[in-house]
């Protein structure tokens, strides 16, 4: 199977839910700068999450690019992924909501292990198809990044629970490394 239309399909998938997250951001009520500061944590939010929708966006497209073939188990992996970052905009406003409650900036961070399980589900399923000796599979090796993201994430959203700014500040980490393209598939391009 062609991998073109798994990569068109996420595309789209993608622009849609970055544009549902700036939908759901409010309007402010004055005309002046103060009339935004209210809204200045969800907007910081709304940045981290922009940023991590292309983060998984731009690593997705990497993968991609070193691999040859897609197959049906590729397809449900890719899905699992996009349902998770289609998540993304709904635990965006839940946070806002509730003045970043511990619970919803939890939720956030479960979103994102889900959607780096997906991820990492899909890099499995196109190893298996491309074969383990793929230009995917020697790239990612071990993948000791994911894993350390994976746990980071993890630690955060028990951290919500005790403060609310840690997780976000594990958030932010985690996306501050991932933020440079993978370089390990960069250098097998």
């Amino acid at each position: 199977m062609h991998k073109g239309r798994l990569e068109a399909f996420t595309d789209g998938v993608i622009a849609v839910i970055i544009t549902i997250m700036v939908l759901e951001m409010k309007v402010p009520q004055g005309t002046d700068f103060a009339a935004l500061a209210p809204g200045l944590p969800v907007f910081l939010v709304y940045v981290l999450s922009y940023t991590n929708v292309a983060i998984f966006w731009n690593n997705h497209h990497h993968m991609l690019q070193v691999s040859e073939r897609v197959d049906g188990w590729a397809l449900w992996a890719n899905m699992f992924l996009l349902f998770w970052l289609s998540l993304v905009p709904f635990v965006i406003r839940w946070m806002d909501e509730t003045d970043f409650a511990a619970l919803p900036t939890a939720s956030y961070g479960f979103v994102l292990v889900m959607a780096s399980i997906g991820y990492l589900l899909l890099e499995r399923m196109l190893i298996a198809i491309n074969g383990a000796d793929s230009r995917l599979a020697r790239a990612v090796g071990s993948d000791l990044k994911a894993k350390l993201s994976l746990s980071t994430y993890a630690a955060a959203i028990g951290l919500a629970f005790v403060q609310s700014w840690i997780a976000i500040a594990l958030y932010i980490a985690v996306a501050l490394l991932w933020f440079v393209p993978d370089r390990r598939i960069e250098k097998i391009i």
